[in-house]
């Protein structure tokens, strides 16, 4: 299948994260300095800058940045992925040239923002789907939005009772940092969108938050009662996708590029950048990148879905 070529593609390209992470970390130490398109005096752009937030965005701007630092030496940029609460506040903070996110940013977080000066600028880099997964061992094949609320609220704790063995339910989600733990919430644990919508309801007391998205595939793949779902880049050959539907009239789809483009995948969002103001200088330079036909081929290979 395509979708399955498209994510061996990836695992291959993350095989290089390591080094490229590296390259973030050796970096870090120049992350206070302000950004610069000043030419140097061999007429090479230099500068460096940081970019702070979503754990799902991390590793696209690894890797952006370690292809931008290679085309311009002398730029240096350090990244860190703590979640995109941490880069929201980050950015509100000035504490971070760019915040990454996989969430829009929250009118309180504006309002915090401009109180300290700051006015928050959004530029949408790429787009994912969250795939829902499970563990190859688990014969369901398909979920319906309602079926993975009442899953995640502690409604439905038993896989038999959504069409599988007779085994418990392992719910995995992200910590409360994270824009995806957020969007989660807002658009399957609460029905966003659908006549069903409840903005009261949460995460049951059984779900396992977990600190990464690596952490819920680890797990995932390991444990054959387990649920998660992850950004598209992370998807492995180590974990069985679910096709999704909408509502139970819906047919089922199953997340991939072509489905989160043509808006058949119910599940997908925005990713993002958050600059204060307008970028400009090296900062303009490097989301023009990010952006370009080379950066976009990046979001592609690497299982994420371009903007265009």
């Amino acid at each position: 299948m395509k979708e399955a070529h498209e994510l061996n593609r990836f695992r291959a390209v993350m095989r290089l994260m390591p080094v490229l992470a590296l390259v973030a970390v050796l970096m870090a130490g120049a992350a206070g300095c302000s950004p610069s398109t000043e030419p140097s005096n061999d007429g090479e752009i230099s500068g460096s800058f940081n970019i702070i937030g979503s754990n799902t965005v991390t590793p696209l701007s690894t890797m952006w940045a370690e292809a931008f630092m290679t085309a311009h030496p002398k730029v240096n940029i350090a990244i860190s992925g703590p979640g995109s609460g941490a880069g929201i506040a980050a950015l509100i903070d000035s504490t971070t040239d760019i915040c990454q996110s996989s969430r829009g940013i929250k009118s309180s977080e504006v309002d915090q923002a401009k109180a300290k000066g700051v006015t928050p600028h959004e530029i949408v880099v790429a787009r994912d789907g969250l795939a829902v997964v499970v563990n190859p061992a688990n014969p369901v094949s398909q979920l319906t939005i309602a079926q993975l609320s009442a899953i995640y609220t502690g409604q439905v704790t038993n896989w038999k009772e959504v069409g599988g063995s007779d085994a418990p339910i392992v719910a995995l989600a992200r910590d409360t940092n994270s824009g995806t733990h957020v969007f989660f919430k807002e658009h399957v644990v609460q029905m966003d969108g659908l006549p069903t919508k409840d903005t009261k309801l949460e995460y049951g007391s059984r779900v396992l938050f977990l600190p990464s998205t690596e952490a819920g595939v680890t797990e995932t793949a390991k444990n054959v009662n387990a649920i998660f779902y992850p950004g598209l880049g992370y998807v492995t050959t180590e974990i069985k996708l679910l096709a999704v539907k909408k509502t139970e009239a819906d047919p089922a789809v199953t997340p991939s590029i072509e489905t989160v483009l043509d808006g058949t995948y119910p599940v997908a969002r925005p990713l993002l950048y958050y600059t204060n103001g307008a970028p400009a200088g090296l900062i303009q330079t490097f989301i023009d990148y990010c952006l370009s036909a080379e950066g976009q081929a990046i979001v592609e290979a690497s299982g994420y879905v371009p903007v265009n």
